[in-house]
């Protein structure tokens, strides 16, 4: 009787602890959407990350799409760059062109212009996320070092476009017109749902709860058992 009572205690432990740690972190994805005034703006947003995390940054405004939010982006947009930061602002990667096999072709121009950066292994933190349009490239190694349109204006007329071009602005490589309108998401963001560890005053998570009655229903097991004869 004594190890029957041991071994259902174990596994009642077991399994509050496993459901507690399925629950400790999830994935959360992050839409941001907006618009430009000019070629040569810079916007940053930002994000934390809880624990390791394998994250995608893609945009969704020059082919057009559903991004994470389930909101339906219009194409035409203008050709986007995507550049990642650490805390300290060092650049962690960017990317313009995500390719034909990560992103849609517009259907104006038939171009894979919008952005697809995968980073593996994100380790907890706060992040930087910057949207630029093509050829703003971060300069790097910092965002301090800043981008290489700065203070240039509506820099693609002169760069793509002609005479004959009916716009000064958000002018694509392939001389076509494109908006001011920009649309991105983060995807696959851990974090935490407890702290660890957690303040002395912390509400315990629903997970936290879980693991607290399954401890309590072991005593009430121990409890009962004892009263029975042997």
């Amino acid at each position: 009787m004594q190890k029957k009572l041991v071994s259902m205690i174990a596994l009642a432990v077991c399994l509050g602890v496993g459901l507690l740690a399925a629950s400790s972190a999830r994935a959360d994805d992050f839409s941001f959407t907006g618009n430009f005034t000019q070629d040569d703006n810079v916007q940053l947003f930002h994000f934390s990350v809880g624990t390791s995390s394998n994250v995608v940054l893609r945009t969704w405004s020059y082919a057009g799409g559903t991004n994470a939010a389930g909101q339906s982006i219009a194409e035409g947009g203008f050709d986007p760059i995507l550049a990642l930061f650490d805390s300290t602002g060092a650049l962690i990667n960017q990317n313009d062109d995500g390719g034909c096999g990560n992103v849609a072709a517009d259907s104006v121009t038939g171009s894979c212009f919008d952005t697809y950066l995968a980073v593996n292994d994100l380790t907890a933190g706060d992040y930087t996320v910057s949207v630029m349009e093509y050829n703003s490239f971060a300069n790097g190694p910092n965002l301090s070092d800043g981008f290489s349109q700065d203070g240039t204006g509506n820099f693609t007329l002169a760069a793509y476009g002609d005479s004959s071009t009916p716009c000064d602005k958000y002018i694509d490589v392939n001389g076509v017109c494109r908006d001011s309108h920009w649309a991105f998401d983060v995807d696959g963001v851990l974090r935490a749902s407890t702290p660890t560890p957690p303040p002395p005053s912390a509400t315990p998570e629903p997970a936290s709860l879980l693991l607290l009655g399954t401890g309590l229903l072991g005593l009430g097991l121990v409890s009962r058992l004892r009263r029975q004869p042997a």
